[in-house]
C-alpha cells in the first residue's frame, strides 16, 4: 500500500488539516485527503478513537475543530514527510549522515522523537544513504547566521567582519535588512554605511557579528529576492559592458540578473555591470546567450573571453 495514501498516513493528514483550519467541513476534507466524506468521516473516528477530542459544529459557520485545551506533540510527521525531510537535510548538507557533524546531531534527535514505525525508515535513509558533497559548495556558519536573522527580526545595526576569497578583510557597519538564500548560498542584504549604499555579503565569509544600539526602518515594500540580484551584479572589482547585436526583446530573456543590466540600444542592447570572477563570466554566462556580441569593457572580462577563445580555436586546429 503506498504509504501517502494508508489509513494511518490519511489520519495523521486529517490532523495536519484540523490544526491549522478549524471548522473545515467533511466536504472540504474529503476534498484535501482525496476521498469520499464518508471516509473523511472516517479518518475523523480514527482520530478520536486515539483519544485526540475532535468537535463537531453544526451550521453556517460549523465544521470539525480540535477541541479546547488538546495537547497534542510538539511534531508530528507521517512517513512521507518525514523521509522528504531527511532527504532535504542530505541533499543541503551530506555531513549529515555523520552523527557528530552539528546538523548530524540534530538530525538525530529529529528520529528519535518520531514515532517508531516512521523513525525506523527515516533511521535508515540516513544509514545507508550515500551523500556526495559539492565540491563548490558553501557553508554559512550557523551561530553568524542565527546572530544575523535576530538582527534583521530586531531591525538593529550590526557591524559585521568580512573576509575576501583572497584573504583580506575589513569590518563593515551596515542595516541588515534581509537574510537571503539562493542557490544554495546564504546572503545578507543591508545598507552599508561604509560604502554608503545596498551591499549583498556572502554569509560564509562573515567571521563574525556585533549588534549595535542604533535601529533602522528597512525600506517600504522591499522585495529582498529582487532587490539581491540586482544588486549581485554591481559594486564589484572588475566592470563590465557587453553589446549584444540583437534586439533587447530577444536577448532578454537569456541575461541573468547577476550579469548586470540589458538595455535597448537601438536595433542592440547593452549590458552593463561588475563581476569579481571574469573567469566565470566569460566561460559559463556569455556562452550560454546564443546571440553574437562584443565585449567592449573591462580589460579584464576581454582578456578573459580572448582566453576562451583562443581554448575553443585551438580545439579546431589540426595537428
Amino acid at each position: 500500500m503506498d504509504n501517502a495514501s494508508s489509513p494511518t498516513a490519511r489520519a495523521l493528514r486529517t490532523l495536519d488539516i484540523l490544526q491549522a483550519r478549524p471548522g473545515t467541513t467533511a466536504d472540504q476534507l474529503a476534498s484535501a485527503l482525496g476521498v469520499t466524506e464518508r471516509a473523511a468521516r472516517r479518518y475523523v473516528g480514527i482520530l478520536r478513537e486515539a483519544g485526540i477530542p475532535v468537535e463537531s459544529i453544526r451550521g453556517p459557520y460549523g465544521g470539525y475543530r480540535l477541541g479546547r485545551g488538546t495537547r497534542l506533540p510538539a511534531v508530528v510527521f507521517t512517513e512521507e514527510q518525514a523521509l522528504g525531510l531527511v532527504m532535504a537535510v542530505l541533499d543541503g548538507q551530506p555531513a549529515a549522515t555523520d552523527a557528530d557533524n552539528l546538523v548530524g546531531v540534530a538530525l538525530s534527535k529529529l528520529i528519535r522523537a518520531l514515532p517508531d514505525s516512521v523513525g525506523r525508515q527515516a533511521a535508515a535513509l540516513r544509514t545507508y544513504a550515500a551523500a556526495a558533497p559539492d565540491r563548490r559548495s558553501v557553508r554559512a556558519d550557523p551561530a553568524v547566521t542565527s546572530a544575523l536573522i535576530a538582527a534583521v527580526a530586531d531591525r538593529c545595526r550590526v557591524i559585521v567582519t568580512y573576509a575576501t576569497d583572497g584573504g583580506d578583510g575589513w569590518e563593515a557597519e551596515a542595516d541588515p535588512w534581509a537574510v537571503v538564500v539562493r542557490f544554495g548560498r546564504w546572503y545578507l542584504l543591508c545598507h552599508s554605511h561604509r560604502a554608503d549604499a545596498i551591499r549583498t555579503y556572502r554569509i560564509d565569509r562573515i567571521r563574525a557579528v556585533r549588534q549595535l544600539p542604533q535601529r533602522f526602518t528597512p525600506p517600504e515594500g522591499l522585495d529582498p529576492v529582487a532587490v539581491l540580484e540586482e544588486n549581485l551584479a554591481s559594486g564589484w572589482k572588475y566592470p563590465t559592458r557587453v553589446v549584444f547585436h540583437e534586439p533587447f526583446e530577444r536577448v532578454a530573456p537569456w541575461i541573468r540578473p547577476t550579469m548586470g543590466r540589458l538595455e535597448p540600444d537601438g536595433n542592440r542592447c547593452v549590458l552593463t555591470g561588475s563581476t569579481t570572477n571574469t573567469q566565470m563570466y566569460a566561460q559559463e554566462w556569455l556562452p550560454t546567450v546564443p546571440f553574437g556580441f562584443t565585449v567592449e569593457e573591462g580589460p579584464e572580462l576581454r582578456a578573459a573571453v580572448a582566453a576562451v577563445a583562443a581554448r575553443f580555436t585551438a580545439a579546431l586546429e589540426d595537428d
